[in-house]
């Protein structure tokens, strides 16, 4: 999978536990208010599978992949809770899943296989950005501010996501979780 493209023939793809409402719509504010210029192109979300280039031809194969490794797990419960950062390796500020890692972890590995099968440039850590590649003081900002940030909220499905040529990331398809 080439990680610089999408070239002709190819899409960008990557697979997601979503934030829903009305949490969603609170992160996505916290993020906007420190102005990250991804805050209205990136729906709040723990990433299971990272911006991931594939063929287009290849498209049915990783949905019928991701298909099937929803159907292996479990429906599961999501806590986040209070904020944390990858500074100083990479300047993004995160809400914690306090509940629900496992689940995220596992859920990880098993789409990071078969036609999605790629290597991590950074250990796993499931969380929801509300910061990334802004200047120190907004780091710090977004930090303080959702310090106290709490939700909970069951998971069903995960998300595929692709990346549009305007920079957003849109849903293209939802798989349900039933193991």
């Amino acid at each position: 999978m080439n990680p610089t493209g999408p070239f002709a023939d190819e899409l960008r793809i990557g697979v997601a536990v979503s934030v829903p409402e009305p949490y969603a719509a609170e992160l996505q504010a916290a993020r906007a208010r420190v102005g990250d210029p991804a805050a209205h192109l990136i729906r709040p979300h723990i990433t299971l599978l990272g911006p991931t280039v594939l063929p287009t031809a290849s498209l049915p194969e990783a949905e019928e992949h991701l298909r099937a490794v929803a159907a292996q797990h479990a429906p599961f419960t999501v806590h986040l809770r209070g904020t944390a950062t990858f500074r100083p390796v990479s300047p993004v500020v995160f809400v914690q899943v306090v509940e629900g890692i496992a689940s995220c972890e596992l859920l990880e590995v098993a789409v990071r296989s078969g036609v999605l099968d790629q290597e991590l440039r950074f250990h796993y850590h499931p969380h929801v950005t509300i910061a990334h590649e802004v200047p120190d003081e907004a780091l710090d900002r977004a930090f303080s501010d959702m310090a106290g940030f709490e939700a909970r909220f069951d998971v069903a499905e995960i998300h595929v996501y692709e990346h549009g040529d305007d920079g957003v990331w849109r849903t293209i398809g939802a798989f349900p979780l039933g193991g």
